[in-house]
């Protein structure tokens, strides 16, 4: 799950970044006009991939280890 989080955070990062640099929105030059319902999904499950990874910022690694 961790690492499933981790690539949503990513390509949304990679997606923002081309946006920033290029103006170019890689998710909706995937799916197009006609598939606007499946970017808004991938905007929500990268937004809440980035929600849930803010935790890892606050979890202590050495205890999930013990």
């Amino acid at each position: 799950m961790k690492k499933l989080i981790l690539i949503l955070m990513i390509i949304g990062g990679l997606n923002w970044g081309l946006v920033g640099f290029f103006n170019y929105n890689l998710v909706s030059s995937i799916f197009g006009a006609n598939l606007v319902i499946i970017s808004r999904i991938v905007y929500a499950l990268v937004g809440l991939a980035s929600i849930v990874g803010i935790t890892f910022l606050f979890r202590d690694e050495r205890q999930q280890h013990a």
